[in-house]
């Protein structure tokens, strides 16, 4: 089937293929929620900004997360608090007491981890970054979350704090299972002791401009699919999504590479292709935004002229 086909196809349908190609692992770390935010909503300031900033910011990861998982999806990654936060001074300390746990405690989650039968995780150094701080009492409310969501089996969500190394983790977990059981761990007892439970591979990555793989500890090999928008993460839509979940299905599964059959006029096609492209490289951009921001130079460019700063 082609493109156009699948992206017409019932969503039931998508997902059951989906899910035919085995349980899928994604990482979609959600950024540029604030730039979004500002764009499309930012007249709705109500009695406190920032309690509005995150309604609104926090339906819309409700929205986003039910689409991934409806679109057969089962398990997601999404990274949400790194160690770089907490130093952003004072200034936002507010932001990170209320934001911290929003996804944990708030209604219109819990709710939604009811509907959909999704568990909840907490992953990475959580305990490590936020004990002795101010915000260590998210840590309870962490607990508290993945034990109301335990009985949950059909989807999952791993909500990454303080993900970004894991090598003293990971080497704490070693010390405490040779002491348990005279033996070093595997890498499937590794990943159940860092996540809470066994996750595989990791099969696809939806990240936002500029490309950057991150906060997916011992799940990354390799042979994952890398997935960058231009548009801020909240802007992914279904037709996206299927435009993704198309390709990583169909356009990345080509595995012979034994070119000694393939015909004349596809060698001519294919250099022609790479004559016309050779000065293009995926991942350059160009500075806007006023020069806050780093814009990527977009397949649609390829053919012309670089754009302008924006």
């Amino acid at each position: 089937m082609d493109l156009d086909e699948f992206r017409r196809l019932p969503t039931e349908e998508i997902a059951r293929l989906v899910r035919a190609a085995g349980p899928q692992v994604c990482v979609f770390p959600i950024n540029g929620t604030r730039r979004w935010f500002i764009l499309e909503h930012g007249a709705e300031t109500g009695e406190d900004p920032l309690v509005t900033y995150l309604e609104v910011a926090g339906r819309r990861h409700i929205e986003l997360y039910r689409m991934l998982f409806d679109h057969g999806l089962g398990t997601l990654l999404t990274p949400i608090f790194g160690p770089d936060i907490l130093a952003r001074g004072k200034g936002y300390e507010r932001v990170i007491q209320i934001g911290l746990t929003w996804w944990a405690e708030r209604p219109e989650f819990l709710e939604f981890y009811d509907q959909a039968d999704v568990r909840v995780r907490v992953y990475g150094d959580a305990r490590r970054c936020l004990e002795g701080t101010p915000y260590a009492g998210a840590l309870d409310i962490f607990d508290e979350v993945t034990r109301r969501t335990a009985g949950h089996r059909s989807r999952r969500l791993f909500f990454g704090v303080c993900a970004q190394d894991a090598t003293e983790t990971v080497a704490e977990i070693a010390v405490r299972f040779y002491q348990e059981h005279s033996r070093p761990p595997n890498r499937q007892e590794i990943v159940e002791a860092y996540y809470g439970e066994y996750v595989a591979p990791v099969d696809l990555f939806i990240g936002m401009a500029p490309p950057a793989v991150f906060d997916m500890p011992l799940l990354a090999t390799g042979r994952e699919n890398l997935y960058f928008t231009v548009a801020p993460s909240p802007y992914l839509d279904r037709d996206t999504l299927r435009v993704i979940l198309y390709d990583h299905l169909y356009a990345r599964r080509v595995e012979d590479e034994d070119y000694s059959d393939l015909p004349a006029e596809e060698w001519q096609r294919l250099a022609g292709f790479y004559r016309r492209h050779r000065h293009q490289v995926l991942g350059v951009g160009r500075i806007g935004g006023g020069g806050r921001l780093w814009l990527p130079l977009t397949q649609t460019e390829a053919e012309g002229e670089p754009p302008d700063n924006c």
